[in-house]
């Protein structure tokens, strides 16, 4: 007994030194096991980005490598399914419409330095540009014209408007790297197209620090999902794809980031094929329909409104006094500019549905249009409702006009970007602008340019809502007017009349009804009977 009492005494004044000795511990950084700033090799000073990754590779030796080996890097991807090659590189589309000979502007959003020409050296690995994904102060920037690189004298811009942007610091940006970030991530996409919100309508500034009513994972006093947390990256390769995402995963909840053919990027990935726990109807619904269907009930809804269109066939208007012309609606929304034309916006906006099976095919610049045919799919959704691979999901369809050769009958790349008030296209003419282009591109060009109507769609992932906030029974099943009145080869009950079943229905209600009311009368018989 006295040998016990002697180890709890013992026992108990160890702890109470404990707290004692870690309050005179040394404080440490807990969010990293590097402390970058107590880095020689990143004291700086700094005269170029390329200096910084210079220094960043002296202790992470494979990092460039790594990201020179992904689309982020190439901006290039050859699709499996239609063998088309795609990427930033070679695709068009309806809003910007291409980067080739607009890539000073355009690569603003490369993950390198210097890209403003086809002598770009890819294989460079001090033209890697570590800090646009691993900045934590929120200082870095890479503005348009620039090629990717962001300034290194303070520098009035835009040119002419009196405004002047510092350039940052770069030893103290590299001094405080950490983990990519909803802030980093969206320095790109949140403002892809041309500006914020412009291109997907799911992604947004707005998500920078949203509230739960806005998207329930990313919500910043909640989940706080980083991108990364969905979208996991395995060698600086980030999982998930628009040009050939999973739409229909059977594989079940699954570790996020494991080395698979599938996208992991998925709802399912985490919640499984059955997420409704006490509801087997919901569950069979979730066979058919895309979780984003029910739980992104309408997108740009975080105060940031999305363009909807896109038409370029109306630029080149002045003002009475003969200069470039800059419309504004109510909300300060830009809805014609004389650089580019007409625009609409929308917030809170329905999505369009579809069958959805993961495959889009996009019309290249090589292909052959029919401008005759109704508006031009600059990328077409593959999908049917009995091929046991698609689901009913929701897109952003964009609408544009856009430059076509009517001789070639193919579309074209112009060169459009400019940072004046009068960008090429406005001073030589569209159909300098897209000579210019098409040479970039190594295309035929017929020297005439027309337009034509173009669509886009995007399917719908980000701004979840909360369960309560997910499509009511009464959205879809209604007669007319349901959000999936559009929808074939599913019978949806509510919506659709199928006649030999109404019928069924209708005998077994009537059937049911004499059954009640024959029990009911038995009921009351014998009732009386036993008062007799």
């Amino acid at each position: 007994m006295n040998v016990y009492r002697v180890l709890r005494a013992a026992a108990l004044m160890l702890a109470l030194a404990m707290p004692s000795a870690l309050a005179d511990a040394p404080a440490v950084k807990l969010t990293s096991t590097a402390d970058h700033t107590k880095f020689k090799e990143l004291q700086g000073p700094f005269a170029s980005g390329p200096e910084v990754t210079k220094a960043c590779l002296a202790c992470h030796t494979e990092a460039a490598g790594q990201v020179q080996r992904t689309k982020h890097w190439t901006w290039e991807f050859l699709n499996p399914d239609s063998d088309q090659r795609l990427g930033k590189k070679n695709v068009i589309n309806n809003f910007c419409i291409s980067v080739e000979s607009n890539l000073p502007y355009c690569t603003s959003c490369h993950v390198g330095y210097g890209w403003k020409d086809a002598e770009f050296d890819f294989a460079a690995q001090d033209n890697v540009d570590c800090l646009s994904c691993h900045d934590t102060t929120g200082n870095y920037k890479k503005w348009p014209g620039f090629a990717g690189h962001p300034l290194y004298k303070d520098t009035e811009l835009p040119p002419g408007s009196g405004k002047i942007q510092r350039a940052p610091d770069l030893a103290k940006v590299a001094q405080k790297v950490g983990k990519t970030s909803r802030d980093t991530c969206g320095a790109c996409h949140f403002y892809g197209g041309g500006g914020d919100g412009v291109k997907h309508g799911d992604m947004d500034s707005s998500l920078a620090a949203p509230e739960a009513e806005l998207d329930v994972h990313m919500d910043a006093a909640g989940l706080d999902f980083s991108c990364g947390t969905c979208h996991k990256a395995a060698a600086h390769d980030i999982a998930g794809s628009r040009y050939t995402p999973v739409a229909a995963d059977k594989g079940g909840a699954h570790i996020r980031g494991k080395a698979e053919k599938s996208s992991p990027a998925t709802c399912v990935a985490c919640h499984g094929n059955g997420p409704h726990k006490a509801e087997a109807r919901l569950n069979h619904h979730a066979e058919k329909i895309a979780c984003q269907t029910c739980h992104i009930p309408s997108f740009a809804r975080g105060g940031v409104a999305t363009k909807m269109s896109w038409d370029w066939s109306t630029s080149g208007k002045l003002s009475p006094e003969g200069k470039p012309l800059l419309v504004k609606d109510p909300k300060g929304h830009v809805t014609y500019d004389s650089r580019k034309g007409d625009f609409t916006f929308g917030e809170f906006v329905k999505p369009t549905y579809a069958w959805f099976d993961g495959k889009v095919t996009f019309t290249l610049l090589d292909d052959k249009i029919d401008p005759s045919g109704g508006p031009v799919g600059i990328n077409r959704i593959g999908g049917a409702p009995n091929d046991g691979k698609s689901m009913i999901w929701p897109m952003k369809v964009f609408q544009g006009k856009q430059p076509y050769d009517p001789e070639n009958k193919t579309l074209v790349k112009p060169h459009t970007a400019g940072n004046d008030d009068t960008a090429y296209w406005t001073n030589f003419g569209w159909e300098k602008a897209a000579a210019t282009g098409m040479a970039s591109a190594g295309r035929p060009f017929s020297g005439k340019v027309d337009f034509v109507e173009t669509t886009m769609a995007w399917p719908i992932t980000h701004m979840v809502a909360p369960k309560d906030k997910a499509l009511a029974c009464t959205e879809c099943h209604v007669r007319e007017g349901g959000r999936l009145d559009g929808i074939e080869g599913v019978y949806l009950p509510g919506r659709d009349r199928f006649t030999l079943m109404d019928i069924a229905m209708g005998l077994g209600a009537l059937l049911t009804l004499l059954g009640v009311m024959v029990h009911g009368g038995l009921r009351i018989l014998t009732h009386w009977r036993g008062q007799d």
